[in-house]
């Protein structure tokens, strides 16, 4: 506990500041009874939204969704930037879905022929890569070896590589062409096996994290928490 406030002080205060600006239920409940979207621009004039919201000029649902997800954004980012080990691989691993998600947008639309910037447009901000790198996804050529390289030169060098190494080294166990196991097997299924490759490396890393915490942590005083209180939750700091 000697070092918990130099380490992670910082980050504990914002997440404190940031949960200070949830929505509760008096506020939903006032925007259930919105009958126009400017009844719900005045209803969220004193939240944390007001100053996205000030600055849109007109109003729309799809606009109040692009405010609400740049928010989200910016404060993320921000607390990732301020954090350290296990928070920060915590915070990565967020990011991870939303990786996965835009990488087999892209690769749908690209084998669908639809238009890149419509795809780019279509991706979560939490999942974006280098603009060279999204774009470079539909210049391989429609063959074998076109597909090969699109693993190797863009999916290998993506944070979730290797849950796609993962899929197409179980998929291809006959040794396939990369190819082939994507052509043959259904989009979904390829999504739904990066997911549970995911979800199983992400929950692995929480528990491999909170059986190495120090017991100091567990057993001090934290959110109005006694010591007493010993298997509480982790704190916004002690998240892995």
């Amino acid at each position: 506990m000697d070092t918990f406030n130099i380490l992670h002080g910082f980050p504990e205060a914002l997440v404190r500041g940031m949960r200070s600006g949830f929505l509760g239920d008096a506020d939903y409940h006032h925007l259930t009874q919105c009958e126009t979207l400017d009844d719900v621009r005045l209803n969220l004039s004193e939240s944390d939204y007001a100053a996205e919201l000030a600055d849109t000029t007109s109003i729309s649902p799809t606009g109040l969704q692009a405010v609400a997800v740049e928010k989200l954004v910016i404060e993320f980012q921000y607390l990732r930037s301020q954090s350290i080990e296990p928070l920060s691989k915590f915070l990565d691993f967020i990011k991870y879905e939303y990786m996965i998600e835009n990488i087999m947008l892209l690769l749908k639309g690209t084998l669908s022929g639809r238009d890149i910037n419509e795809l780019i447009a279509q991706c979560h901000p939490l999942g974006l890569f280098k603009e060279s790198t999204m774009r470079s996804i539909p210049t391989f050529e429609s063959n074998s070896r076109g597909y090969e390289d699109l693993y190797q030169t863009v999916l290998v060098d993506t944070p979730v590589g290797p849950y796609f190494a993962k899929f197409l080294q179980e998929s291809s166990d006959r040794g396939d062409q990369v190819r082939s196991v994507l052509e043959e097997v259904e989009i979904e299924i390829i999504k739904s096996s990066l997911l549970k490759f995911w979800i199983e490396d992400f929950s692995q890393y929480v528990k491999s994290w909170v059986e190495r915490r120090p017991r100091s942590w567990a057993s001090s005083s934290v959110c109005g928490l006694t010591p007493t209180q010993s298997t509480s939750p982790l704190t916004p700091s002690e998240l892995p």
